[in-house]
């Protein structure tokens, strides 16, 4: 009922907000006597803080059509490689004959927010590889008569996805997937299968939550598996596409991570009022781009998110050599060619000091110059793949190790 109440919610308010749109053009008309008054610019900053605030973002493009490839400017086309229900592989194909330069696959989190949230991953990578991304569905586009997707579906995915892409692929894990990709490669390298990648990235992944826990992994840990059945999981409203389906709605995971850090979220709208109020564009532009992608919310196959909860966040089973996915025991021992390069940030709230680093125990049978690990100072979660820091200090440190394994 939830979630059917947060649609009612949405709609209702669709009226305020289109008065509030009608009204801004009102007050912003350049005749209006009131336009620049103190009154005018209030009244103006409070109805378009309300109208940003209650619309509904829906997926954002990547955007990224072009790059710089040794100072010049190279076209970048958005390409399907591989389709699919559950995922789309994308491919970035640049307009720049270039066969030597690596082949990349990120894996995007499957965590409530689109791919689109490495955005500025992509574009770090695009000069100098050939980089392919996993765009996850929204679960509520998909039918309920349709297959569900679990944990083991996810692991088979990244499966599919590399050995399409071949043996001189690099595979780079952002946040969640951490756990699924280290599991593929573990069950390839068990099967022998040629097309293994070379190298693994996971970039602050939940390998062993209980290494220096976060407020996240307390919370998972403190409630049951029963308890998140009956309080996150709802069927998706009448007049979506996945009507019926039962999904971990995006807009609980949203709310979950805003309630992480509420004061500072408060404070970052306050802040953009003020820009509105005082005209400040520039700010305010910069404060509204962030929070149109972080609102910018999918729902997640309820299959898919309760066995991750019980396998990565409560059993702990990856660590304690226990995880089994579809009959068979994954073992990340049985990897011995693909180095690993893991990366933690040290402020990061989600996952804690050591949860990545973690893997290196669990690859014991890789050779010492295929393990590397960096503890990026001064960012936090959303800094290790995005931002300025991600650029200047992060993303060149995954190139050498790219480099150094092809």
């Amino acid at each position: 009922m939830l979630y059917h109440q947060y649609e009612l919610q949405r709609l209702a308010l669709t009226p305020m907000r289109l008065f509030a749109t009608n009204a801004l053009r009102v007050l912003e008309w350049e005749h209006n006597p009131i336009r620049h008054t103190p009154v005018g610019r209030l009244a103006a900053a409070a109805l378009d803080h309300f109208e940003h605030n209650t619309r509904a973002f829906g997926k954002p493009l990547f955007g990224l059509h072009h790059t710089r490839i040794r100072g010049a400017q190279v076209a970048v086309h958005e390409e399907i490689a591989i389709p699919g229900i559950w995922c789309n592989l994308l491919r970035f194909r640049r307009d720049a004959h270039r066969p030597r330069d690596p082949k990349v696959l990120m894996v995007a989190p499957m965590s409530g927010h689109f791919a689109t949230l490495l955005r500025g991953t992509v574009a770090a990578f695009l000069p100098d590889h050939d980089v392919y991304i996993t765009d996850w569905t929204d679960a509520r586009e998909v039918p309920a008569s349709l297959p569900d997707f679990d944990l083991d579906d996810y692991i088979d995915t990244i499966i599919a996805y590399l050995r399409a892409l071949g043996p001189d692929v690099h595979v780079i894990a952002v946040c969640q997937p951490a756990v699924p990709v280290l599991a593929a490669v573990s069950l390839m390298a068990a099967m022998g299968d040629a097309a293994a990648p070379r190298g693994m990235t996971l970039i602050g992944g939940p390998i062993d939550t209980r290494e220096a826990p976060t407020q996240v992994n307390q919370f998972a840990k403190n409630h049951s598996l029963d308890w998140f059945r009956r309080h996150t999981i709802h069927r998706v409203p009448f007049g979506n596409p996945g009507f019926m389906r039962e999904v971990y709605p995006g807009f609980l995971q949203l709310a979950g991570f805003m309630a992480m850090n509420l004061d500072r979220h408060v404070q970052a709208h306050w802040d953009m009022f003020q820009h509105l109020v005082e005209g400040d564009g520039e700010s305010l532009g910069a404060k509204r781009r962030f929070y149109e992608e972080y609102r910018s919310v999918m729902d997640l196959s309820a299959a898919y998110y309760l066995q991750t909860i019980a396998a990565v966040f409560q059993d702990h089973l990856l660590p304690r050599g226990l995880f089994v996915s579809r009959d068979r025991l994954v073992e990340p021992a049985a990897i011995e060619r693909t180095a690993l390069l893991t990366i933690e940030g040290e402020r990061d709230d989600i996952s804690g000091i050591g949860q990545t680093r973690a893997a290196h125990a669990l690859c014991r049978n890789l050779s010492a110059e295929r393990h590397l690990h960096h503890e990026q100072e001064g960012v936090g979660h959303y800094g290790l793949f995005n931002g300025r820091r991600f650029r200047e200090d992060v993303a060149p440190v995954i190139k050498r190790f790219i480099a150094a394994h092809r």
